[in-house]
């Protein structure tokens, strides 16, 4: 209970556990259990340790009125946002879908394009361009012109395309 008090909920659920261990018929251990598992989120671990600790001592007001009906309402919450992220993650889904457009890729205007970008490949493919690193690590792209037949000496450099 001290752990919990600092807000050292890793080592206030393994020195519950522990206690559990060594006195498995304690309820007040089996309920600061359950609460050191709320404090981590263990939903549906702290209520199955809540049921233990009434199953010993069923008389119990504070686990009945306190600590089981706060776990049950956390995991009723818990239940109801994920239903809600789950309908909105398909509400997400649907409008994504929806807000695709249906090309028509037989049209005048998207084939003009495709030649279009098809003759400027052609255009930069015709010049003979050279991607030439050094042995230092400096890249240099040089474009080749047909009246230059001038080329940098193959030892120094490596060619790349």
């Amino acid at each position: 209970q001290v752990l919990m008090s600092l807000h050292e909920m890793f080592p206030a659920v393994h020195a519950a556990e522990m206690a559990v261990q060594r006195n498995p018929r304690s309820w007040d251990a089996w309920q600061t259990l359950g609460r050191a598992q709320l404090g981590l989120g263990e939903i549906a671990l702290a209520i199955r340790s809540f049921q233990v600790s009434l199953h010993i001592f069923p008389m119990n007001p504070e686990v009945w009125k306190e600590d089981l009906s706060w776990a049950r309402k956390l995991q009723v919450q818990q239940k109801a946002t994920k239903t809600e992220s789950v309908q909105a993650l398909a509400k997400g889904e649907e409008l994504v879908q929806e807000s695709i457009p249906d090309y028509d890729f037989e049209s005048d205007e998207i084939v003009a394009v495709c030649a279009a970008i098809a003759e400027k490949e052609k255009a930069l493919s015709a010049a003979k361009t050279m991607v030439i690193v050094s042995a230092s690590g400096t890249v240099e792209t040089v474009t080749e012109q047909d009246n230059c037949p001038a080329t940098p000496d193959e030892t120094l450099y490596i060619r790349a395309r």
